[in-house]
């Protein structure tokens, strides 16, 4: 095997794979994605080659040497970006879902599910077009970046949306005949029940596709025409985002640091569902983690692996709901302790006098911004010196689309935005936008960043929190004493030319 020469331990960004042209037409797809190597550009006599290993068959470099009659430099990349490139290059002219369905037959409408029998059904769910094309459907969702497939039954067939970036987009819908073996096949890998269409459930999927290992969180729903579905995509292969690559400004991240380097107490993180909540504390574990410390985790559902970090799945169904899990945690001498979610006041309760026995609790609330978390608390149930004494810093945030760095031109602020904020104040008669390109699907959006209010709990928050104060009291003092919040730290990145004054508007708008 033949190391990286001379790469980095971080990987290069993925803006320089943004002008990649076909060096080759020789070179198959297949072949790159199968040696994890991509050229780059050929200059003075030397092949500049992007992969995402560590180290790189020779035999696959001897081939590029021979070809391109050059020597070989290597870069390396994150996974996801090359294969992505990968296909984009050299897989022009491969199967595409919208290219197979369109050569399907297409009948003249949807057979209802309770038209075919079951046998019939688990016949057409375990044919070849039907499993390629639910592998295909999977696999360019997951190329777009796409955090979940919607599979929608209507009367006129089976509608396809990928969340990308947070926001839906339409994607190829299979032919109407074949909705119900759509829907069986993915029944069948998340092993449900094909036969029961009256309630709703829940499966997982494992499964390997083109070298990627992608669990699959996979919800049913009856819904007046048939079913819906919807699959939560975790890709394994894009790795997590460390702290430091979250878009925290700079003085906000250094508090976050110092809230979670305390050795007890509880640090909240909040927003709504798909803000990146878990991804923050994830990031907060990999930051604290020395190996000297025992760390526990008690998730719904555990997302992804923590290496060196036990982690315990919520299983309502046999008794480990949150707070059980929680109270056995204690029992294993932990030093930090991740729980998912505070979602009622035992698991509160049990969270706050962790943290007065000497943990660090970290975890997550359903709010909409950091003052409200205290109340919230007050509402659990929670003694008001309880969360006075325990909360260390509550950390909100939320998700911007960030623009597209290949059609990003200057504009004028649009009326709306005009009358949404002091323009001229903000410094922002000139802003940023994406104009639509293939790269960002016509979106102007390619990619998403935090944006964080950072509440520190300090003496003046912890009397009026224990005097039980309202959020909007506890709110005031915050900025007085100079919180940033989720809207001011939009604007700064709009200043920057990162977002958009509409993502502000539909993301962070106070």
């Amino acid at each position: 095997m033949t190391a990286v020469n001379g790469a980095d331990p971080e990987a290069h960004s993925a803006s320089e794979l943004l002008d990649v042209e076909r060096l080759s037409s020789v070179l198959s797809s297949d072949w790159l994605e199968q040696h994890a190597v991509l050229p780059l550009r050929l200059e003075s006599g030397q092949l500049t080659v992007a992969t995402w290993l560590d180290r790189v068959q020779p035999l696959a470099l001897d081939e590029l040497r021979l070809q391109f009659n050059a020597s070989i430099a290597l870069m390396r990349f994150v996974e996801h970006d090359v294969r992505s490139t990968i296909r984009r290059v050299y897989a022009q002219d491969a199967t595409t879902a919208e290219g197979m369905i369109a050569g399907m037959s297409s009948e003249s409408r949807a057979l209802g599910i309770d038209e075919i029998p079951l046998d019939d059904l688990l016949h057409l769910a375990n044919e070849a077009p039907v499993v390629r094309l639910v592998n295909l459907l999977i696999i360019e969702a997951l190329d777009a970046r796409a955090s979940d497939v919607h599979l929608e039954g209507y009367a006129d067939g089976l509608h396809v949306r990928y969340r990308v970036d947070g926001v839906l987009q339409p994607a190829p819908s299979p032919p109407p005949h074949l909705t119900a073996a759509i829907v069986s096949r993915l029944k069948i890998m998340a092993e449900l029940d094909i036969a029961e269409r009256r309630m709703p459930q829940d499966g997982r999927i494992r499964l390997r596709l083109q070298n990627r290992q992608v669990d699959v969180r996979v919800s049913t729903a009856p819904t007046l025409r048939g079913e819906s579905v919807v699959l939560r995509l975790l890709d394994k292969e894009r790795g997590r985002i460390s702290l430091t690559d979250m878009g925290m400004a700079d003085d906000t991240l250094e508090l976050f640091r110092e809230s979670i380097s305390r050795p007890h107490g509880i640090v909240l993180v909040t927003g709504p569902t798909g803000s990146g909540k878990t991804t923050t504390l994830y990031g907060a574990i990999e930051l604290l983690r020395t190996g000297r410390e025992k760390i526990l985790t008690v998730e719904d559902p555990v997302e992804y692996e923590l290496p060196g970090v036990p982690q315990v799945p919520v299983n309502e169904k046999v008794g480990v709901t949150f707070a059980a899990a929680l109270r056995s945690l204690l029992r294993q001498d932990p030093d930090i302790i991740l729980v998912g979610e505070i979602r009622d006041t035992e698991t509160a309760q049990i969270a706050t006098q962790a943290a007065l026995t000497g943990h660090l609790v970290l975890s997550t609330l359903h709010t909409n911004d950091a003052p409200t978390a205290l109340t919230r608390l007050l509402d659990l149930g929670v003694a008001s010196y309880l969360v006075a004494s325990t909360v260390d810093a509550v950390l909100a945030q939320r998700l911007v689309r960030v623009i597209c760095p290949k059609c990003k031109a200057p504009t004028t602020p649009d009326k709306r935005a005009a009358r949404s904020f002091d323009l001229a104040a903000l410094g922002l008669e000139t802003v940023w936008k994406g104009t639509g390109c293939e790269y960002c699907r016509d979106t102007g959006y390619r990619g998403r960043q935090g944006v964080y209010e950072l509440l520190v709990m300090d003496n003046e928050l912890r009397l009026e929190t224990q005097g039980r104060r309202g959020s909007e009291e506890l709110r005031a003092i915050a900025i007085r004493n100079g919180m940033r919040t989720l809207q001011d730290d939009a604007l700064r990145l709009v200043r920057a030319g990162v977002t958009t004054l509409d993502e502000v508007m539909r993301v962070a708008r106070a």
